[in-house]
């Protein structure tokens, strides 16, 4: 890491994705640990999947937050507007691009919208 940076944020708005696949904890578990191989991170503890926001059709989904050794990977979805947010924060440097790729294509997205925010 270079001095004067703490680390790296990249933030993933995903579109139009298989809702089988947000909707599974399964999935977004498989997600979660593919990731950190990809990417060359260590979990810290177990992923927390809580499920919630069932009040109204549009905020139910899942939300994701599995601690890393360096941070964070956190996550949101919509089963409604069958989307997920996804942020990666790490002060250990990865390939944002591998990342990013495989996001898109493990969830199946037909658009996405990221940038990388060095911090």
């Amino acid at each position: 890491m270079k001095k004067g940076i703490f680390g790296h944020e990249l933030i993933m708005d995903l579109y139009e994705c298989d809702v089988e696949i947000i909707t599974s904890k399964k999935k977004l578990k498989q997600y979660v640990d593919e990731l950190c191989d990809l990417i060359k991170m260590v979990k810290y503890g177990k992923t927390l999947l809580p499920y919630f926001g069932e009040k109204a059709e549009f905020t139910k989904g899942y939300s994701l937050v599995q601690l890393i050794e360096t941070s964070s990977i956190t996550g949101h979805f919509s089963d409604y507007w069958k989307t997920a947010y996804l942020n990666v924060f790490s002060c250990k440097e990865y390939d944002a691009e591998k990342a990013k790729t495989f996001t898109k294509d493990f969830f199946k997205a037909k658009r996405m919208k990221s940038k990388l925010l060095i911090r």
